[in-house]
Formats: C-alpha cells, sequence, structure tokens
C-alpha cells in the first residue's frame, strides 16, 4: 500500500509537472514575420482589435458588468485595462485581487481577451495610483527633486524601497495571474504608464545628483557602441564613447538620456520580478513629444524613439516599446518605432481618428494591434441600426477571420488614410501588380466634399480578386506600370459580410454605384468590406 501511495505521490508531481510546462510552452509570444507583427496565442496568430479603458472605468466590478459586454458588441475583442497598485495592495503587504478576477471572469464569459496596464510607481509621469501609505511617506518613498529643491508628485527611480516594493507587488500580481488565468484571458501586461520626469529634465535629488556626477557606467557605453551603425540619428548627434561623464558622452541630452538610464534599469527590475512568475510579453509605452517641447514639457526619460536604444540596452525583461499617438503624424510615429526593431501595436491612440488609423495600422504597417484610448466612451449600437465608425471597421476587419494574419506575413496588405488636411489630395498603393489610386468622396455632379476623412485596407486574396474594407474614398484600379503594360479592368464589386465560413454578397455595385464599372465609390460615412475582382488584358 506504501509503495502504491508514493507511486501516486510521484505521478502527482510529474503531471503538476506537466500542467505548468504546457502551460509555459503555450504563453502568448509576439514575434515579426517578413516585417509583419503577430501576436501568437494557442499557437495561432491573433489579431487584436482593441481598446483602452478610461483611467477611471476600471474600478469597480459593476463597471465590468456594464463596460465588457456592450464592448464584445463593438467588436472589440481586447480590452485593456488599468490594474492600480493602490486598489491591489490598499495595506502594505496585503493584497487584494477580488477586482481583477472579477474583470477576467466577465470577460472570459464575452470571450474577450485583457491586456494589464501596471499602474505602479508612475502613471503619466505621476505618481497618483501608488497606495497612500507610499505616498504619505517622503523619506521611505523619496520623490523627484526639482532644481530649486522642492519635491514633485513623481516617485523616484532611486528610491530603493519604492523599487522593491513596487516590484514585489508586481511579482504578485503576476504568481496570482498564473494561478487564476488558466485559460490565458490576459494576453499581454504593460509594465509602469508613460513615465518620465514632467517639469523639469531630470531629478535633482541627492542620490540623484551623486548618479550624475559619476561617470556613466561603462556596460552601458559599451552596449551604445554596439549600436552605433543603427543608431537614432538624436542620439548619434550627442554620443562620444570617448568621454567619461554623462555631459562628456551625451552632451546637451545628458539630462534625459540620464533619466532614461535610470527609469530603464528600474523598470527592468520590476518586470523581472514579474517574470520570474509568470512570463506573459511585457511592453512599455510612452508619451511621445510634441513639435517643438523639450524634454520635462514632455516626459523626460521616456522610451520614445529619441533614445530608446538605451532601454533596449538596459531593459532585458521588457519585450518590445509601443507608441501612444495622438498627435496627427500617426504613420511617422509608427514607422519610427518599425525601424527600431519594434513589432507594431498602438496601446492609446486618438479615438475619433481611430477608424482611420486602425486601417493603416493593420493593412500597411501590418501590425498586430491597435487600442484607441477611452473605448468605453463609446455608445452601443443604436435601435436604428447605426452603429460607431470604428465598430464597423473592428467588424469588416474580424470578417477577414484568419485571411487577414496570413495576408499581412506574404506581404499581401496595403492600406492608406487621406484627410482633406492632406497635402497629397489623391494616393496610391500598389498591391499584386495593380494600383489603388484613392482620392476622398465627392458627391455628383457638384463634386463638393462629402467627408473630410477615409482610408481602407487593400488584401488579395488571389491573382485577381481583393478585398477592400474601408469608408470615405472613391478607388481608381490601374495595372502597375512596373510590372507590364496591360491595361486594368474591373469585373464585379461586391459589398460583402461573412457568415461562419460563408461571405454573403449584400449589395452588388453597378451603374451608378461603380461610375459604370470603372472605379469602387466606398460609401463615404460608414465602413463596409468589398470584394472586387479584376482582369488585365493586352493594350
Amino acid at each position: 500500500m506504501k509503495k502504491r501511495k508514493n507511486r501516486l505521490v510521484a505521478w502527482t508531481g510529474v503531471l503538476a509537472l506537466w500542467a505548468v510546462t504546457s502551460q509555459a510552452a503555450e504563453l502568448p509570444r509576439v514575434m515579426r514575420t517578413q516585417g509583419a507583427s503577430q501576436l501568437i496565442v494557442d499557437g495561432k496568430p491573433y489579431v487584436i482589435f482593441g481598446g483602452e479603458l478610461g483611467n477611471s472605468s476600471a474600478g469597480t466590478e459593476a463597471q465590468a458588468d456594464a463596460i465588457l459586454p456592450r464592448l464584445a458588441a463593438l467588436h472589440v475583442n481586447t480590452a485593456l485595462m488599468p490594474v492600480a497598485w493602490d486598489q491591489l495592495e490598499p495595506r502594505e503587504g496585503s493584497y487584494d485581487f477580488r477586482l481583477l478576477d472579477h474583470w477576467i471572469d466577465v470577460a472570459r464569459t464575452q470571450r474577450m481577451h485583457l491586456v494589464l496596464l501596471w499602474f505602479g510607481s508612475w502613471k503619466n509621469s505621476f505618481s497618483e495610483y501608488a497606495p497612500s501609505w507610499v505616498k504619505a511617506d517622503v523619506r521611505r518613498f523619496p520623490r523627484v527633486r526639482g532644481i530649486d529643491g522642492a519635491p514633485l508628485e513623481i516617485l523616484s527611480t532611486f528610491g530603493e524601497e519604492t523599487l522593491r516594493l513596487d516590484a514585489k507587488a508586481f511579482a504578485a500580481l503576476m504568481a496570482h495571474l498564473r494561478a487564476k488565468d488558466r485559460q490565458q484571458t490576459v494576453l499581454m501586461v504593460q509594465v509602469e504608464n508613460e513615465v518620465g520626469v514632467l517639469g523639469e529634465r531630470r531629478d535633482r535629488s541627492e542620490p540623484a545628483n551623486r548618479a550624475f556626477d559619476a561617470d556613466v557606467p561603462a556596460t552601458l557605453i559599451q552596449a551604445l557602441q554596439s549600436r552605433r551603425n543603427a543608431m537614432t540619428p538624436e542620439l548619434a548627434a550627442h554620443f562620444n564613447p570617448q568621454g567619461h561623464s554623462w555631459k562628456e558622452v551625451f552632451g546637451d541630452a545628458a539630462d534625459e538620456v540620464f533619466m532614461a538610464w535610470r527609469y530603464a534599469t528600474y523598470i527592468d527590475a520590476v518586470a523581472a520580478a514579474g517574470k520570474a512568475q509568470y512570463a506573459l510579453p511585457m511592453y512599455l509605452n510612452v508619451q511621445l513629444p510634441a513639435p517643438q517641447e523639450r524634454a520635462g514639457e514632455y516626459p523626460s526619460g521616456g522610451s520614445h524613439p529619441y533614445f530608446q536604444q538605451v532601454y533596449q540596452a538596459v531593459a532585458s525583461h521588457i519585450d518590445f516599446y509601443s507608441p501612444d499617438i495622438y498627435w496627427p503624424e500617426f504613420a511617422y510615429w509608427v514607422q519610427r518605432y518599425q525601424a527600431l526593431g519594434n513589432p507594431v501595436f498602438v496601446p492609446e491612440a486618438r479615438l475619433e481618428a481611430g477608424p482611420y488609423n486602425a486601417l493603416y495600422l493593420y493593412g500597411e504597417a501590418r501590425g498586430f494591434g491597435f487600442s484607441p484610448f477611452d473605448i468605453d466612451s463609446l455608445p452601443a449600437p443604436g435601435n436604428d441600426g447605426a452603429s460607431p465608425l470604428l465598430m464597423q471597421v473592428y467588424g469588416g476587419l474580424r470578417d477577414l477571420g484568419d485571411m487577414l494574419p496570413a495576408a499581412q506575413a506574404e506581404h499581401r496588405t496595403r492600406g492608406l488614410v487621406l484627410h482633406a488636411s492632406s497635402p497629397r489630395p489623391t494616393q496610391t498603393v500598389a498591391l499584386g501588380g495593380y494600383l489603388f489610386e484613392a482620392t476622398l468622396s465627392r458627391s455628383w455632379p457638384a463634386r463638393t466634399l462629402e467627408t473630410q476623412d477615409g482610408a481602407m485596407l487593400v488584401l488579395q486574396s488571389s491573382p485577381d480578386e481583393f478585398y477592400l474594407v474601408g469608408t470615405g474614398l472613391t478607388v481608381t484600379i490601374c495595372r502597375d506600370p512596373d510590372v507590364d503594360a496591360r491595361v486594368a479592368g474591373i469585373d464585379s464589386i461586391e459589398e460583402v459580410s461573412r457568415h461562419g465560413d460563408t461571405w454573403q454578397t449584400l449589395r452588388r455595385l453597378n451603374g451608378d454605384q461603380s461610375n459604370q464599372g470603372r472605379q469602387l465609390m466606398m460609401d463615404p460615412r460608414n465602413a463596409h468590406v468589398y470584394r472586387v475582382r479584376v482582369h488585365a488584358i493586352e493594350r
């Protein structure tokens, strides 16, 4: 009997080990394939049609009950939600996971996923989400000091106890998540939020000044030197590897690079503590500089592209970096992050521009996720059938199903955004031997603009068949003269939607709705999926 019992215990241990290792083997992961960005979940690419909740929208269980079903109805498949340190650890050493557990349970019933935003020591530079027992003890948890010596409401990266307890709380969160979320409702975690010093270029507390007056760590100089051939222009303009002090090595950028090093060091330690418990993908977001802003006017030391390579050299436990894009130059900032080797995921963006920028991100940048901020402010679909434009875009993209990530990986998608304020009235993308020339929708015969904005994603499904998700554009399809000298023609244009595995034709566009078969004339105010079949003939 004793032998049987020992064998049972041994087999129980083996099964437990298998369960742990099998889950670890199936953890979500982020990868780049032929320039396309993919989030792999359960062994398959998963495209995030996301939205970030407002900062005050995830603080109660009732909010989960009300918000998540509404987001699911809006075709949002992933919600980005804050997890606040002050709610998680209201008393030192006492953790409360009930709120998070409820959000996970509700998301699971709605067949949604979550991305957690760890609002620990910093959120938008400041430390509002730290527990009250942290904020009340300035000696134990020191603040950033200004040039006049006054403390700011920003926890210092030199606070040893701050780092220890932030990392401890984050590790407790990840350990609980591993035990609670066996179904992996939570896909990724953002560590802190838009860090950096506001109001000053750097921390001027006594420990910070001592570190700034010391030599730059040789390991940092060596790591940056190894990136010299691919260094960003902003960093290359200041980097002098022959120097020793921060001023000698980084010149006028010394204050900001110093803070980037400190935040990267701190955040890497927090991320390492969390990954030791549960190694989900972890990323950093950042508040981007506005034109003409200087460090301190935007959070100095954040992981924006100028000095992001400092983070990449130091923070080995951060998997990638993502921009919060509120400025009009959406494509510019996406491309800067791509150039630094990051996958394309935008965790925050302007909600009103979301429908258009989403089509660019999935089509042209071939990203795996887009998430406009304050998503819970979108109204639910009305009784009259009207629905928010972002919902229509997400619905159309979800109809593409597995076609989308497969086409992204095979360079079979393109995308563009066009505004009335754009410097060029026409934009063109090339795909599969054809040119897709887009202009904003105009009325006929007056030819006045019917919309101020338009966008489209083009997906090639076969040599002469394309799916376009878009709104507000008139699209002329031509043969690409760089491919051959043939002439293109349109065989058919259909407005379609997907039901299960079957595409259903809702309308076949002819006559005035296709300019007599010469153009795809998109709805100027609503987003649809169009299936266009084309041909090419000799001149």
